[in-house]
């Protein structure tokens, strides 16, 4: 199975001038866990994961004043869409991050995390009759 099959199309997209408050309630609306985080001024793409803003949150930093930017991972590994799960998987494993953004050549297209690749690792359990 490919990274296409399982990714999330849902990708959110914010700036590093949007505070952490504002990042979450985004994720939120969304559900999802991680938004890409597009500067402009440096052309770069970032992830900011739910991880990082409970971190922030934990070291007592006000989500209300830190940005985005402050927080976001901007070595970032990004996955193509063909892909294999098993080959997201070792990025995964071997970065110790649970989240990879997925390109093609016009952009990110997807986000692809391990809770996808799990989905599709393991069956739905089908409900026994009563």
């Amino acid at each position: 199975m490919l990274v296409r099959d399982a990714m999330s199309t849902v990708v959110l997209t914010i700036g590093p001038a949007h505070t952490l408050r504002q990042a979450a309630r985004l994720m939120s609306a969304r559900r999802v866990g991680a938004a890409v985080v597009l500067d402009e001024e440096s052309s770069g793409l970032g992830i900011l994961t739910e991880r990082d803003i409970l971190n922030s949150l934990a070291l007592g930093q006000n989500p209300d004043s830190e940005t985005a930017g402050a927080h976001t991972i901007t070595d970032v590994v990004f996955a193509a869409p063909a892909w294999t799960l098993e080959d997201a998987a070792a990025a995964m494993t071997h970065g110790g991050f649970r989240h990879l953004i997925v390109l093609d050549a016009s952009g990110p297209v997807g986000i692809v995390s391990v809770r996808d690749i799990i989905r599709c690792w393991v069956p739905a359990r089908q409900h026994a009759p009563a």
